[in-house]
């Protein structure tokens, strides 16, 4: 058996993204394309790098520095990953950038478009890899079921969706420094939560996704506590085909776990079931509903469709993120920098609508 490729990574940031990211990297995969290793681990402080090398990487001594630039400085680092905050996502991509390194960002990617537009033109001038860590778009359940909906036609044609993610956490409550409190830190449901719901939305109702993808009109409603951004409320509307669909989210209550998408189409309808929006399990396809003169409402027996996930389900955008990497390319297939500026162009548009500004914007 051919010796698969490694590919070394440097954590940016040792707090909960990050070491669910890492024990995925250093998961017994038999069968994985590329092998991990956590070369790297830049922290605010020694101690807390130590700490965290020493709970998520046990068989493996990464080196560990007290400050993120210099972690992206190692010489033996091949992609950096970057688990930091919203706010801090443009400063530690330029960071890795500059010091030569290939990125794969946490979403949001940014916390605006023109930040966005920043990191990308570094990474060209640069000639380096640069991706937006969304998952969701990597998981084998999520590329099966666009597949079926626009190749299969599963459910003929798609005409609406919904999609809600809701986390509860008292923000008023909180810490000032709390990440869901502190707007210097990009607090909001949005860019957390509702750009998963958003993902849901953009991607079940344009079969365009993601090199060709039209972006909709946006109607978006948003409130707030404490002059954080608790609930937002957003209609996609797409002229040219009709399409529209209903995308929420919300730190006022727990929603899930629960159904986290509803996809609906001439021909029958998608139930997406998951612990949380971006951590779907299993999706289940009906037939269209018809009624019998009113004898019965009872819709007839859906196909259940389930995707075990070694770990937490990170694997997949690592290995793909490797896989680019080792085989030179700068940007990803699954999200391409247009398709992440197109994101955060319309969570741009969301947020004007609804509210919520950040220090960035203003710059």
């Amino acid at each position: 058996m051919a010796e698969v490729p490694t590919i070394r990574w440097a954590i940016i940031a040792t707090g909960v993204i990050s070491y669910w990211f890492v024990e995925d990297l250093v998961l017994a995969r038999p069968d994985a394309p590329v092998r991990h290793v956590i070369q790297a681990i830049g922290s605010s402080s020694k101690e807390k790098g130590e700490a965290f090398a020493a709970k998520h990487c046990p068989d493996h001594k990464p080196a560990i520095y007290d400050s993120y630039e210099a972690a992206c400085k190692d010489p033996e680092v091949d992609v950096v990953y970057i688990g930091t905050p919203h706010s801090f996502h443009k400063r530690n991509c330029l960071d890795a950038i500059a010091a030569g390194k290939n990125v794969l960002c946490e979403k949001a990617f940014t916390l605006n478009a023109r930040e966005a537009r920043e990191v990308f033109a570094a990474a060209k001038e640069k000639n380096v890899y640069v991706a937006e860590a969304m998952w969701l778009r990597h998981r084998p359940l999520f590329k099966t079921l666009m597949k079926m909906l626009y190749e299969d036609k599963v459910i003929g044609d798609v005409f609406r969706m919904w999609s809600d993610f809701g986390r509860e956490f008292d923000v008023p409550n909180l810490p000032s420094t709390s990440r869901y409190r502190d707007t210097a830190l990009g607090a909001g449901t949005l860019l957390d939560l509702g750009i998963y719901s958003l993902t849901w939305g953009l991607t079940a109702l344009d079969p365009g996704i993601p090199r060709n993808a039209e972006s909709p009109r946006v109607l978006a409603a948003q409130t707030f506590e404490v002059g954080v951004e608790v609930f937002s409320s957003v209609i996609l509307h797409y002229g040219a085909s009709g399409r529209q669909g209903v995308i929420t989210s919300t730190t006022k209550v727990h929603s899930n776990p629960d159904m986290v998408a509803r996809i609906e189409g001439t021909e029958g309808t998608v139930e997406v079931w998951g612990v949380t929006t971006s951590d779907p399990k299993y999706f289940v396809v009906y037939p269209k509903f018809v009624s019998d003169s009113g004898e019965s409402n009872e819709r007839a027996e859906g196909r259940r469709y389930e995707f075990a996930t070694p770990g937490r389900g990170y694997t997949y955008e690592a290995d793909a993120t490797a896989l680019d990497v080792l085989a030179g390319k700068k940007e990803s297939d699954v999200m391409p920098w247009a398709e992440t500026l197109r994101v955060m162009e319309i969570m741009d548009e969301i947020r004007r609508q609804g509210g919520t500004v950040y220090a960035a914007d203003r710059a």
